[in-house]
């Protein structure tokens, strides 16, 4: 039912500044503006990688207005894609809207489903692949999940990360791709991921893409005064204050899969 990981949607308090941040840092590409009276905002999307990242402003009552009240500017949903948006919005009970539906699907998942397209990549990202959601029940979450989208558990990978602090799921969509929900509870509290969690209860924290230059990003990050984290030369973390409230982690192409089930996918950094 669901594909991929297609676009990740934002919450800001003023669209224009944050997209600035996404053209300069990765190289988004203005593709429109609209309104979305369902969620009570004004919209600017733009194509990234593969993809789409949509841009959201508070426009009277509704839940991003609520959203930004509360948390400023931040993740507000993850954008899936699927082959038939009807027969996703006919499953989970919810309206089309202007061919996306749009969805709490409980556990502070957000989404928005898309039909899926064939694009060619745009900026300096190749494809978003998961997004991190935050859950008090792990496991509860993860079969929630699962059943409401109709996935295969079988699918699904482990992950626990004492560095970090948390234990959970990869809700991987297909076996042979990396496109998932990221569901993990934050075991440690002392943990930036356990202060998130103690602040924000269930709700979305991050979003990752593959891209094939982290060198490139990085430099561009520290010029433009992004803050921004390298982990060897696999991954690069680019912290909230640069990207509107959002943080975002990058891998170099194939390095997910030493996380994900399948490390012998993995090819050699060239």
């Amino acid at each position: 039912m669901l594909t991929r990981i297609d676009r990740v949607q934002l919450a800001v308090p003023d669209r224009q500044v944050v997209a600035k941040q996404w053209e300069a840092l990765l190289g988004a590409e203005f593709d429109g503006d609209d309104e979305v009276p369902a969620l009570g905002a004004r919209r600017s999307r733009f194509r990234l990688g593969d993809g789409w990242l949509e841009v959201l402003e508070p426009d009277g009552a509704g839940p991003v207005a609520d959203a930004v009240a509360r948390r400023g500017g931040h993740l507000f949903a993850a954008g899936v894609a699927t082959a038939d948006v009807a027969a996703v919005a006919r499953r989970l009970g919810a309206d089309l809207t202007a061919g996306q539906v749009f969805v709490d699907a409980g556990h502070g998942l957000r989404l928005v489903i898309s039909a899926a397209e064939d694009l060619p990549a745009v900026g300096a990202l190749d494809y978003f692949y998961e997004v991190t959601n935050l859950v008090a029940d792990a496991s509860a979450a993860i079969a929630d999940i699962a059943e409401r989208f109709g996935l295969e558990a079988a699918a699904f990978t482990p992950i626990k990360s004492r560095e970090y602090g948390y234990e959970g799921s990869l809700t991987l969509f297909d076996p042979d791709r990396l496109h998932r929900f990221e569901v993990i509870h934050p075991d440690d509290a002392g943990k930036t991921m356990g202060r998130f969690f103690a602040r924000h209860g269930e709700s979305l924290y991050m979003c990752f893409a593959e891209c094939g230059d982290l060198p490139a990003v990085e430099e561009r990050a520290r010029s433009l005064g992004a803050p921004c984290t390298p982990v060897g030369d696999h991954t690069l973390f680019l912290h909230p204050p640069g990207l509107g409230g959002t943080m975002v982690g990058l891998s170099r192409r194939t390095y997910a899969w030493s996380w994900s089930g399948h490390p012998e996918r993995v090819e050699a950094s060239s």
